[in-house]
């Protein structure tokens, strides 16, 4: 029964509000982990009342979860509760009157321009070294893959799933589809136009996908591309910890910031819905500023 519930509740986000697969694969899981903790005290998604809901919150809060993640659990549990009164499969939202758990938002890993100057130029020698065909072509990849995510600023799912046809003729410019299916013009500057114009004249005749790969999506895989690049770190000194795709498109949006971008341009280039989530940039750069008069002003105490 519960299944079927989050079946339908999940197949609605995915036909009227164009949600992501992994938005949906995200909510599958938050919801059948909440599904068997109401079912564990002998109740259903139907009759479940908010006592039951606050005990999975501290459930999870018990086992250290991050209050950020039982938010986000919380979101989608309103979201479902909500759905099901709409439907009339229940007369109440035992989530009407829930705080969710507060968290300081943490500001985002970025690197400094050096340290991405370092990644790029590593990556470059790679791509330009001899090798076995395989490890060639992988170096290559991983090279216009970083080009092209430090000068776009693209999710990393965004990036590695990228039709050939996205890029222009001149492929000085992307066409994306984003979240919520929304597509915008993303430009590239000319290191990462060259990079990825090579790149695409060397796929082979009727490719479909910019990166294309053998498993089952036909393309390239996050995973994959998180997993090389952290090597690359790595070989070019820096603490794989602090490199990841996300950490990239994080260096875009706080390098252009700090070089005077309009925080609405940076908006639209990441394709963020609610400038909100933008300005987490502009906290990132009052922090630097911060540590800086703090530790190069005459009158700063040590």
């Amino acid at each position: 029964m519960s299944g079927h519930l989050i079946g339908a509740f999940l197949e609605m986000l995915s036909a009227e509000r164009g949600a992501a697969a992994n938005t949906i694969a995200a909510y599958r899981r938050d919801l059948t982990d909440y599904a068997g903790f109401v079912a564990g005290r002998g109740q259903s998604l139907l009759d479940c009342p908010r006592d039951t809901l606050l005990a999975y919150l501290d459930a999870l809060h018990a086992t250290g979860l991050a209050a950020t993640s039982s938010a986000r659990r919380l979101s989608a549990i309103r979201q479902f509760h909500k759905f099901l009164c709409a439907d009339g499969l229940r007369p109440d939202d035992p989530t009407r009157i829930v705080a969710s758990p507060k968290a300081r938002r943490p500001l985002p890993k970025v690197l400094s321009v050096a340290e991405v100057d370092r990644l790029l130029a590593r990556a470059e020698a790679e791509a330009a070294t001899p090798a076995t065909p395989a490890r060639e072509q992988a170096a290559r990849r991983l090279y216009v893959l970083l080009e092209m995510l430090y000068a776009t600023g693209l999710r990393v799912s965004e990036l590695v799933s990228l039709r050939r046809a996205a890029v222009l003729r001149d492929a000085a410019f992307l066409t994306v589809t984003g979240k919520g299916n929304k597509d915008r013009i993303v430009p590239m500057n000319d290191r990462a136009r060259d990079a990825v114009r090579a790149w695409a004249a060397a796929l082979p005749p009727g490719s479909v996908w910019l990166f294309p790969a053998t498993g089952e999506t036909g393309y390239l895989a996050r995973q994959v591309f998180a997993r090389d690049l952290k090597a690359l770190a790595a070989r070019a000194g820096i603490s794989a910890q602090r490199v990841a795709p996300h950490v990239l498109r994080h260096a875009f949006a706080s390098h252009l910031l700090a070089n005077g971008a309009d925080l609405r341009v940076v908006q639209m280039l990441l394709g963020h819905a609610d400038i909100s989530t933008t300005q987490i940039y502009t906290h990132v750069l009052d922090e630097r500023l911060r540590a800086l008069v703090e530790n190069h002003h005459p009158l700063a105490t040590g």
